[in-house]
């Protein structure tokens, strides 16, 4: 039996979800399939609970500081609770998840189905129910794809046969801290769970094939995060490849490594963590017999209004390729909103062209950036006059009362114009800065106008009349 729907949604993400609701609130019959739990990588396996974790680890590193602001633990010692730490993350996880779950559940014209779908033909699809060994088969005059990402295996020597390999998702169900975890990959999963391990007792070691960590940074803001986390006591190996992974006893894992001068060196630790990048979703969701094509990566290909290759079906959030950030998929819904729901007959369509995306990094302290990079401006506009602003956190005033001092404050300009190009804050909430720039930076604010706008004193905020006086 065939069910038709005018829009079926496969993925729950924080696009899908939304877009499924905003469909179904405009009186169109609409499908949500999800395989596995409402939500997506946001709130199940990403944003949610690894910035719980990441601000348990904050409190514990704080504690070991306390002494520096004049407080001290007299009748008992600081101990960390895995349990407790992973509770709290589990219980945070399923207050979002039963929300979300609930109101789509609530949503009248909105069916919820729990299976894993595939792509049967045009615009059709089956789906294998969880429950029961049933199948469904759904047809829609319209078609989301928002199916996500995956963390991607480690490819070397020996890993699928070893004991204590975790991933992104699977290393915070840890009840235990690791005596020794190696973390492959220096990208931003990495960079977050290493300080977080660290700061939670365990010995961590970082192997980055690339020459620097964070390598889509500026060399300066990369060589920073390094010399935090080298002071951390976190071991940083950079330029080295990892050949091979091993048990050699019950709890005791080897790390083959190549170092950059062509020596070997091994590592011996208890766990370690998959963090080279993330695999899109796509291997068994039948896409070619839709006529849905992908990139050489497995990337859904889209145009400027996410459209795939294929007629009447669209793919939204990081199925897609690009920047995979919970924020893009929440705007990839908007476009399609836009286009297919709130302005489908006036003619007007929103697209991905020129959108101004931030982001921020959760290590501590925070690394928050938009636009381009120093290194993006000078090679993408060469003609333009570029100048540099840059200054330490430790000439914040707020920073410096709060003893986080860590970091700089990075601004890249068109002199001529005094447009504001690009902006970086690894400091204490450097987000957060960050989004202050991104908002001068939409309403096209030059950066003399931050320079003499009035802040509140102390706040960090006032780092913006200071940060432009560093201009190169």
């Amino acid at each position: 039996m065939t069910s038709h729907y005018e829009a079926v949604i496969i993925g729950s993400g924080q696009g899908g979800g939304p877009l499924a609701q905003a469909f179904a609130k405009a009186g169109r019959r609409t499908a949500l399939i999800e395989s596995t739990h409402v939500g997506g990588t946001c709130i199940n396996e990403g944003c949610t609970p690894t910035k719980t974790m990441v601000a348990s680890a904050r409190i514990a590193h704080l504690a070991c500081r306390a002494q520096d602001y004049g407080v001290q633990f007299k009748k008992s010692s600081l101990v960390l609770n895995m349990e407790t730490v992973r509770k709290r993350k589990r219980d945070i996880v399923d207050s979002f998840r039963g929300g979300s779950e609930n109101r789509i559940k609530n949503t009248e014209n909105l069916d919820l189905i729990m299976g894993k779908a595939k792509f049967t033909g045009p615009k059709t699809v089956e789906v294998i129910m969880n429950e029961g060994s049933e199948t469904q088969s759904i047809t829609g005059d319209l078609v989301f794809v928002n199916a996500g990402c995956s963390p991607a295996k480690l490819r070397v020597k020996n890993a699928d046969k070893t004991v204590g390999l975790l991933n992104s998702t699977t290393i915070m169900e840890l009840g235990e801290v690791p005596r020794h975890i190696v973390v492959i990959g220096g990208g931003v999963v990495g960079c977050e769970f290493a300080q977080m391990m660290r700061r939670f007792g365990a010995k961590v070691s970082v192997v980055q094939q690339a020459p620097r960590l964070l390598p889509k940074e500026d060399e300066d803001v990369s060589e920073e995060v390094r010399k935090i986390f080298v002071e951390a006591g976190i071991d940083v190996y950079l330029g080295v490849k990892t050949d091979e992974v091993s048990n050699v006893t019950l709890g005791q894992i080897v790390v083959s490594l190549t170092q950059k001068d062509g020596s070997p060196k091994s590592l011996l630790c208890s766990h370690v963590l998959a963090a080279a990048g993330r695999t899109p979703n796509t291997a068994d969701l039948g896409l070619k017999s839709a006529g849905i094509e992908v990139d050489s990566h497995g990337f859904i290909k889209v145009d400027e209004h996410l459209a795939t290759t294929a007629s009447d079906v669209w793919a939204l959030g990081d199925i897609k390729g690009g920047l995979q950030q919970t924020h893009v998929s929440y705007d990839d819904m908007r476009i399609l909103r836009h286009n297919l729901i709130t302005h489908a007959n006036s003619g007007e369509r929103a697209s991905t062209q020129g959108r101004l995306i931030p982001y921020t990094t959760f290590m501590d302290p925070q690394l928050g950036r938009v636009g381009m990079t120093e290194t993006e401006a000078r090679a993408l506009t060469p003609s333009r006059s570029i100048k540099v602003a840059k200054m330490p956190m430790a000439y914040v005033a707020r920073a410096l009362e709060m003893d986080e001092t860590k970091g700089f404050m990075k601004g890249v300009v068109d002199a001529d114009t005094k447009e504001i190009l690009g902006f970086a804050c690894l400091g204490i909430e450097g987000g957060e800065i960050m989004s202050m720039v991104q908002m001068a930076m939409m309403g096209g604010l030059t950066y003399d106008e931050l320079e003499n706008a009035i802040f509140a004193h102390p706040c960090l905020s006032e780092s913006l009349n200071n940060l432009w006086g560093f201009l190169e």
